[in-house]
């Protein structure tokens, strides 16, 4: 997911105790550095520590959802999606990691509905289509909009034999 520059610049910790050495912007910036060498769950531990200390940061939030989700932490990266967008109900990535975490857990009905909103803000973002696209099929297959499954498909299940009298 993306990266976006830190607005904020409040003082932190400078070590012991656990907590992890320099300011917050000290710890955003490792964080932010972790998740892009893919190290996930390391960035969470940074990104949680900054979040606390600046609960209002949308940057730091938004980074701490991209590490979530890719640690594979779905619903805390849904909740840290949806308080971006709910502090910017127009902020189009957080609509979009609220809608892709919603279909990691299943919640394909959120997920269409983020999904949608952030497909309308930016219309030519094919990684938004494409998410969407998934989400409303996903939705279509279960409602039976492609017809029964036929025996041998995936996810078939084949109908209870009748008990013999």
């Amino acid at each position: 997911m993306g990266d976006r520059a830190y607005e904020g610049g409040g003082a932190g910790g400078t070590g012991g105790g656990g907590a992890p050495g320099g300011g917050v912007y000290d710890w955003y910036r490792r964080g932010v550095r972790l998740l892009e060498e893919k190290h996930p769950a390391a960035a969470v531990q940074l990104l949680a520590r900054a979040a606390e200390a600046e609960p209002g940061s949308g940057s730091i939030r938004e980074a701490l959802a991209r590490a979530q989700f890719d640690a594979g932490q779905y619903g805390q990266a849904l909740e840290s999606f949806r308080a971006v967008a709910e502090a910017d109900p127009s902020d189009d990535y957080a609509q979009f990691g609220w809608g892709v975490s919603a279909a990691r857990l299943g919640d394909f009905e959120t997920s269409a509905e983020h999904l949608a909103l952030a497909v309308a803000m930016q219309p030519g973002n094919r990684h938004y289509q494409a998410a969407l696209r998934q989400t409303r099929a996903t939705l279509a297959a279960r409602a039976g909009a492609y017809g029964p499954l036929l025996p041998g498909a995936p996810g078939y299940l084949a109908p209870p034999e009748d008990p013999a009298p």
